[in-house]
């Protein structure tokens, strides 16, 4: 069973920053075949939602409230599910999990993410709505998606 965790850049023990930064290398530069730097400065403000299978890290995204990167929307980036545990659903656990901990901690604050067109579908069953026209993002075709608030 996966259980959920809230950690702030500064409260992560130095082997979940390893593990995270490991995963997401894993996935969004090796399986995804895309030279980028993942590490981007922006984990200092974000906060981190680490799904854990006993001790092992299976799902990861980061979070920020309202201010960082967009000035009058939160976010949700970086979401992963490890390869060997994809199909259980774990994304959507792991998505439903942020918008509530954004819906609680900021409230009147609509969501905007940048999501891998592939993915559409996957964020409109968690009521994202495409935004404009897609567009490239370190080479992957990727839309914005909103999720108002009303």
């Amino acid at each position: 069973m996966i259980k959920f965790h809230v950690r702030k850049y500064q409260d992560l023990s130095l082997y979940e920053a390893h593990d995270i930064f490991s995963l997401r290398s894993e996935i969004f530069v090796v399986e995804q075949n895309c030279i980028y730097q993942d590490i981007d400065g922006k984990d200092k403000n974000a906060v981190h939602i680490i799904g854990k299978n006993e001790k092992e890290i299976v799902a990861y995204a980061r979070i920020f409230v309202s201010g960082e990167p967009y000035s009058d929307f939160t976010s949700i980036g970086r979401v992963l599910v490890k390869k060997k545990s994809r199909g259980k659903s774990l994304g959507h656990q792991l998505m439903a999990f942020c918008i509530k901990f954004l819906e609680t901690n900021d409230p009147k604050c609509s969501i905007k993410i940048s999501a891998q067109t592939h993915l559409e579908k996957f964020y409109y069953i968690h009521g994202f709505k495409k935004q404009g026209e897609s567009y490239l993002e370190d080479g992957i075709p990727h839309i914005e998606m909103l999720k108002e608030v009303f």
